[in-house]
């Protein structure tokens, strides 16, 4: 089996419970579903696929999405299923399932801690994404950068939390909303979008380093 940080979108969905951790180390974002237009919560892991920008210099994540470790895997019942027709299964994989002694190996521990946290988090992901847009405070942001490289690169289809919106609730809404424990995602989603000028910021320090 291969890892699966390579064969993941850079925009990778997150729950509700990863919200906090993700937004610590780069940006946040709601996303529409290509085919059924509905949101999702994606954490922005680099800007090109293969391309991570979130990676300590001894090339481990400072946020490991759930959805990356699950790549390949899906539940079935109260079971764990493969698609064997995924990349991650193709031949030259370094990574085992089993240990000869037919125990788990810590890879695919990972896989059923990480089906299990997308499993637990789903409602109340949707709970969360139910109550941005019941208060409108969803909202779109334009992005564009430029590189030291001459690339340039327009992200789309991204959404944020508007913090004026926010300030303009109702107290009884607002202190629903904490009570709820929705309130401190929503401000950490906002707050994360500082992590895209350093992200960038990384990605010119890199192409100076290769050059």
């Amino acid at each position: 089996m291969h890892p699966g940080d390579a064969m993941s979108d850079p925009l990778v969905r997150i729950v509700i419970s990863e919200i906090a951790t993700a937004a610590a180390a780069c940006p946040v974002f709601f996303s529409k579903h290509a085919e059924s237009g509905a949101f999702y919560v994606g954490a922005l892991t680099g800007f090109r696929r293969g391309e991570p920008l979130i990676d300590s210099p001894d090339g481990r994540w400072a946020f490991r999405p759930f959805e990356i470790d699950r790549q390949g895997f899906f539940a079935s019942g109260d079971s764990i299923a493969l698609d064997p027709d995924h990349p991650r299964f193709a031949v030259g994989g370094s990574e085992a399932l089993f240990h000869p002694d037919r125990t788990p190996t810590a890879a695919l521990r990972a896989v059923q801690k990480a089906i299990g946290g997308l499993m637990a988090g789903a409602a109340a992901t949707d709970a969360f994404i139910a109550a941005m847009l019941a208060h409108r405070l969803i909202e779109p942001v334009d992005i564009s950068l430029s590189f030291d490289d001459g690339d340039t690169l327009r992200l789309d289809g991204l959404y944020t939390v508007s913090l004026d919106a926010l300030s303009e609730l109702p107290d009884a809404a607002v202190v629903d909303l904490f009570r709820s424990g929705l309130l401190q995602p929503a401000f950490a989603l906002a707050g994360s979008l500082h992590h895209v000028g350093l992200m960038a910021r990384r990605r010119n320090a890199r192409l100076t380093q290769i050059g």
